[in-house]
């Protein structure tokens, strides 16, 4: 009986033809299951599911196209035997799957369709949930216009997806999930919202859970469910999560939804390749890019068969991504060559500058602390400052004559940052090489920002790491003209460091002094 569900046909104007209802209500009573069947545009059945007396499961939909301002293009008509409204999971089915429309047939004793209950999305910006639940009707009375209500329906999802503006700056989610104290997870995602402003994206809403980190799913099925849905009427169009993502869970959680997906390492990433503009910035941008990818290759290639028949035969799938791993890492090979002799140069440059007897300064701190804002106060340069993170990324030096004829080298590093991706450190390791040369570090710290302590301890950490410890720095605590003068006094007091404003020029008279002084072996500071 169930094969006679597949001839039935339904007009392309209707929602499910009176014979085929009639059908499933019969069979779905007979067999006191729900059943279920999805059509498609021309009415064709697709799908028969059969399910337990209080619900049904969709098969796997994934071959179906589903793009931005587009339904799936198939409809589920389903029965409920004690002639119940929509429940929640229908909602959510509804919504997760894209379907144009979702109805329930309440079934009588006899096996006859008694009412019909219908949902579809609707992506409006003031409502609460997307979708619209229509009223409860008798079956004998419905009329629906499937054809004109699908066409209306796609043309207001269009519109809803926002105008060009929307492409050019992209609304996205901010995702976190760890067991650290609420303040200090928020104050993850506003740093993971600066990035994100840096790449012009618009930060529409953020998603702070805590517990562990799922090993499939990272957040977990369920929570990942409740965050889609409730993205729907926003015009999200990109999750980003806050720490990094295996292969394995950035292929689960990429399969599980249509919205593209990427985490802090690849918004970094993406952020750097934007603004590395040097010949050997951009190399190893490129170098820490295809590092990242190596293990992510094939994640979205479903379509590619990676078996095939006979034992020991491999599939076109499998041959394409071999080929894809191989190629990489070619180029990897021949851009790690690249940046060799790259280092090579600058080495020659490093023999000179000693040569000439010119003293070393370099300007290290976290992201957006002011460094080049600093560089271009103490040489009278111009160069590129945005109230941005890693505004600039390619180290700029500047040769500046402080008093007693002492002459030095200034040089503004790339800003560090929590959690900084292991492979773009290890890509720019070759840049921060030259600190080992620097006579002085200037360790510049914003003290404006809520956070300065951990930010001062995340440098002092990579320092160390990077070896450079042993090397003179002085403290200095920038932009004091934006918090009260008795706290950067107290904290300079107690940390020994000197307070300027590389804005206003407060200060810059004795941080200058303190470099000769230390440069010249009379004093010694950090």
């Amino acid at each position: 009986m169930l094969e006679r569900l597949y001839k039935k046909r339904t007009p392309v104007d209707s929602l499910i033809s009176l014979e085929l209802a009639a059908l499933l209500c019969q069979v779905s009573r007979e067999i006191r299951r729900q059943i279920g069947i999805l059509l498609d545009r021309r009415g064709r059945v697709e799908y028969v599911i059969v399910g337990t007396p209080t619900e049904i499961i969709i098969p796997d939909l994934q071959r179906v196209r589903v793009g931005a301002g587009r339904l799936r293009g198939v409809r589920l008509v389903h029965t409920h035997l004690n002639n119940e409204p929509l429940s929640r999971d229908d909602l959510n089915d509804l919504a997760l799957l894209r379907l144009d429309v979702i109805a329930a047939l309440g079934v009588d004793n006899a096996g006859k369709p008694i009412s019909i209950y219908t949902a579809y999305i609707n992506c409006e910006a003031k409502q609460d949930a997307p979708w619209t639940i229509g009223a409860p009707e008798q079956f004998s009375t419905f009329q629906f216009s499937f054809s004109e209500f699908i066409e209306n329906l796609e043309l207001m999802l269009r519109r809803s997806q926002g105008t060009h503006d929307d492409i050019r700056n992209p609304k996205v989610a901010l995702i976190h999930i760890s067991k650290l104290p609420r303040q200090e997870a928020s104050s993850r995602l506003d740093e993971l919202a600066e990035l994100a402003q840096t790449e012009m994206m618009s930060v529409e809403k953020k998603f702070i859970f805590r517990g562990n980190q799922h090993a499939q799913s990272f957040i977990g099925p369920g929570r990942l469910k409740d965050i889609i849905i409730s993205l729907m009427s926003s015009g999200v169009t990109t999750l980003i999560f806050d720490q990094e993502l295996s292969p394995a869970q950035l292929k689960w959680i990429s399969k599980f939804t249509d919205i593209q997906v990427i985490d802090r390492t690849q918004l970094i990433l993406s952020i750097f390749a934007r603004r590395a503009h040097s010949s050997d910035g951009k190399l190893k941008v490129e170098l820490a890019g295809m590092r990242y990818i190596l293990p992510r290759l094939g994640l979205k290639d479903d379509a590619l068969s990676r078996i095939r028949g006979g034992i020991g035969m491999r599939g076109p799938g499998e041959t394409a991504i071999e080929l894809s791993r191989r190629q990489l890492l070619n180029k990897i090979v021949r851009i790690e060559s690249a940046l060799k002799r790259h280092g090579q140069s600058r080495e020659e440059r490093r023999k000179l500058r000693k040569r000439r007897g010119t003293k070393q300064v370099a300007v290290v701190g976290y992201t957006n602390a002011g460094k080049s804002s600093l560089l271009n106060a103490m040489t009278k340069s111009d160069l590129l400052v945005e109230n941005k993170l890693f505004a600039t990324l390619d180290p700029t030096s500047r040769r500046i004559r402080f008093p007693k004829n002492v002459e030095v080298v200034l040089t503004d590093t790339v800003g560090f940052i929590r959690d900084l991706p292991l492979d773009l450190l290890d890509a720019f390791r070759s840049t921060l090489e030259e600190l080992h040369d620097a006579d002085l570090l200037i360790h510049l710290v914003d003290i404006s920002v809520p956070e300065y302590p951990k930010m001062l301890d995340i440098v002092e950490k990579t320092l160390v790491s990077l070896g450079l410890n042993t090397i003179p720095r002085i403290l200095v605590f920038n932009k004091v003209d934006l918090v009260n003068e008795d706290q950067f006094l107290n904290e300079c007091f107690r940390k020994n460091a000197i307070a300027v404003s590389a804005l206003s020029g407060y200060g810059l008279g004795k941080l200058t002094d303190e470099v000769v002084l230390s440069i010249n072996g009379d004093r010694r500071l950090g």
